[in-house]
């Protein structure tokens, strides 16, 4: 079977006009770049997937232009439902390639895909504004996963925002993961002989774990990053990482996940603030 390629982005952070920045720096004209990025690659992936923060606050402005952007690119684009985004507003706003529906007459943003023999799930773990920034797989939501997570079938790659496992990062770990996490975990132990990975965002940054035969990694965001240091108990903007994202080959007897970092834009300096550099995941 030939493989499959798809580049893993996140953390877009379109707002609701093209001057929109946050953490120093302006999302939409990065996002154009890595768009002109994947589209001139010299191996063309089947598919983008975009882990989540779509937007960061989910207004139709934000989202209209997001759909706008993201019809430039000359593959299929998934997404996945991030803290700032809305599952019903992506279904509304942001076309998708093929795929079929976890929770079909729901707004929960879960679905599989297929593409030559590889099996794709989008898991939506947005729980209730009360407990942002964390995740949560509802129960319905671990159902899908259970029944997905099987010992027998084809390779299974999953996609969703939130980390599932500790970062050890102290903050990260207090506010950023699925908070049934490690549940989460050991529904995927009976599929690790068959399963690829699960490709997250949230961080703002590379990251891969491996534990129990399982592979977690992290896409960085396409425009502002975050550390995630062991040492570290409140979040800050990493004023030295590079933008990126990952390009991801599936090859019939092994994974391999390629950083793509790329330059900051020329005319876009950062503007180092206290409030851009610590304490907050909003502007």
């Amino acid at each position: 079977m030939p493989p499959v390629y798809f580049v893993h982005l996140s953390d877009t952070h379109f707002g609701p006009t093209e001057g929109y920045s946050r953490q120093g720096h302006r999302s939409l004209p990065y996002a154009r770049h890595v768009i002109d990025l994947i589209n001139n690659l010299p191996t063309r992936p089947d598919f983008v997937v975009h882990t989540g923060d779509v937007t960061t606050h989910p207004t139709e402005a934000a989202y209209r232009l997001a759909a706008e952007t993201f019809a430039a690119l000359d593959a299929p684009i998934y997404y996945c439902t991030g803290n700032h985004d809305r599952s019903s507003d992506i279904h509304r706003y942001l076309p998708m390639g093929p795929k079929e529906d976890c929770q079909p007459g729901t707004d929960t943003l879960s679905y599989t895909f297929e593409v030559r023999g590889e099996r794709f799930l989008v898991l939506d773990a947005r729980g209730p504004d009360q407990i942002d920034p964390h995740g949560l797989l509802s129960a319905q939501q671990m159902d899908v996963l259970r029944r997905e997570a099987t010992p027998d079938g084809p390779p299974l790659t999953i996609f969703t925002h939130y980390p599932t496992l500790r970062l050890n990062a102290p903050w990260m770990d207090a506010n950023m993961l699925i908070f049934n996490g490690e549940e989460m975990h050991q529904a995927l132990l009976p599929a690790r002989g068959r399963l690829r990975g699960v490709f997250y965002g949230h961080i703002h940054n590379s990251m891969q774990t491996w534990r129990d035969g399982i592979l977690y990694c992290a896409a960085a965001s396409t425009f502002a990053g975050f550390t995630t240091w062991p040492t570290e108990e409140m979040i800050r903007a990493d004023h030295d990482a590079m933008p990126a994202f990952n390009f991801v080959q599936l090859l019939p007897d092994q994974t391999i996940v390629q950083q793509r970092p790329f330059a900051r834009l020329v005319g876009e300096p950062v503007r180092r603030t206290k409030e851009n550099d610590s304490g907050s995941l909003e502007d």
